[in-house]
């Protein structure tokens, strides 16, 4: 993972010299009585979206006799961050909650995390990469733990390429190409579709490409969501949309299901932990998947697409027996086997942790793609992740603006769109702008 150490790094950074509000923000500290007074086990509440979820909860309470979890599914993306922030306001939060890294910063900086230096400091300090170590750090405090990382994967039709005469593309223009000849071929078909309504995606493609969507300059923020190399992604994919090349199905719905079950749609754009949900949306095309490095604008890189971090949430009265539980999830070989022998929601996320990556890789099932390896493949993958990314203090904002704006005017206005929120967002925190 050295081409990522600087990414990481560098947010890092930003969150101490520029968020500001770490040194008061402490996410509440939260207290932790951890003992049941009628002798009862302790019992915490764990909400999250992610594959492999419920048999890894199950496992842990058949295992532990004084600390049990009870197991909430919410959305992913910004309405389960609104969830998730809307119910710390509430008062009703869960103890722990997963959080994307690029969801650390914004979630610290509003109060709604609690400090786990003193819980888990030693934990992430000791038994993560020093680049992974720095997503979830900050201003010396720790406040989540790391799972995994994501870089970006292409996944493919191996049956269908072959029928339309087309090779894995190895750049976009080679993917503009293939769209081109599989259209020609079949006017019901396309090589992709490329959702309006997943920003974290289009941050992946930008990334990819060298954008910079935010960054620092002394103690302000400065800003960059449609900076030149971004620009360059939405122009592409506004004109494969526009010339009809890709589909636009809404991501994660049935219709986009139904279009790559039915062979309307070729390929598409994932990341590491994309394998495992599609032994169970696309249980009957086992063996006729693969994945491939993401095409690229002529130097091998990626992105990092999502990676998840589980932190405990302001309000917690069980912070010590909720970094327990995340402790495990994160670094216990039966917290990682659990998760990935979930066989009604398998997972196929990269674990951050190198001996936990072991682990995953010795029990996932790869039957479906034909035996190849997945977890090799992500892991090199993970090394051509581009330096230099830094996530904003107001991303869900930024997201939400992309996404809603990209719903109705296309790509290039949505990040025009998520611009105008970054800074506006800045501002309205009472943090600096750098001019």
């Amino acid at each position: 993972m050295t081409r990522t150490s600087g990414s990481f790094r560098t947010a890092a950074s930003a969150a101490v010299a520029a968020l500001g509000l770490l040194a008061t923000a402490c996410g509440g500290s939260g207290g932790s009585t951890d003992a049941a007074s009628d002798g009862k086990p302790v019992t915490i509440d764990y909400w999250t979206w992610t594959l492999g979820a419920k048999s890894t909860v199950d496992a842990f309470n058949r295992t532990h006799k004084d600390l049990k979890v009870r197991f909430t599914e919410i959305p992913s993306g910004t309405e389960g961050y609104s969830k998730l922030a809307n119910a710390v306001k509430a008062g009703n939060a869960p103890d722990v909650a997963t959080i994307e890294y690029q969801m650390v910063p914004e979630f610290a900086s509003q109060g709604n995390l609690i400090d786990l230096t003193k819980y888990a400091g030693e934990t992430v300090k000791t038994k993560f990469p020093k680049p992974v170590q720095s997503m979830v750090t900050f201003g010396g405090r720790t406040w989540t733990v790391p799972y995994d990382v994501a870089p970006q994967l292409f996944y493919y039709r191996t049956d269908l390429f072959k029928k339309y005469g087309i090779s894995v593309p190895k750049t976009w223009d080679e993917f503009k190409a293939a769209a081109e000849k599989v259209k020609k071929q079949d006017k019901d078909v396309r090589l992709a579709s490329i959702p309006k309504n997943d920003p974290a995606l289009l941050a992946g493609l930008a990334w990819q490409a060298g954008g910079k969507w935010f960054g620092t300059r002394g103690d302000a923020w400065r800003t960059g969501v449609n900076d030149a190399a971004t620009k360059k992604v939405t122009t592409y994919w506004d004109g494969l949309v526009k010339g009809g090349l890709v589909q636009t199905f809404t991501g994660y719905s049935p219709e986009e299901t139904k279009a790559r079950a039915q062979g309307r749609t070729l390929s598409f754009l994932g990341a590491s932990w994309s394998a495992g949900g599609m032994r169970t949306a696309l249980p009957d095309l086992k063996g006729k998947w693969a994945a491939a490095p993401m095409p690229n604008w002529g130097t091998a890189a990626a992105g990092n697409y999502g990676g998840t971090s589980y932190g405990v949430l302001k309000g917690s009265e069980h912070a010590r027996a909720a970094t327990e539980f995340i402790t495990w999830l994160t670094t216990d070989k039966a917290g990682v086997e659990a998760r990935l022998a979930d066989l009604a929601s398998p997972s196929s996320a990269l674990p951050a942790n190198a001996d936990m990556r072991k682990v995953a890789a010795a029990e996932f099932d790869t039957s479906y793609f034909g035996g190849q390896d997945l977890y090799a493949l992500a892991s090199q993958q993970a090394d051509t992740i581009l330096p230099g990314w830094t996530w904003g203090p107001d991303q869900m904002d930024v997201y939400t603006a992309i996404q809603d704006t990209t719903a109705k005017s296309g790509f290039a206005a949505g990040v025009e769109a998520g611009e105008q929120k970054a800074e506006s967002g800045i501002k309205d925190r009472g943090l600096k702008l750098a001019g």
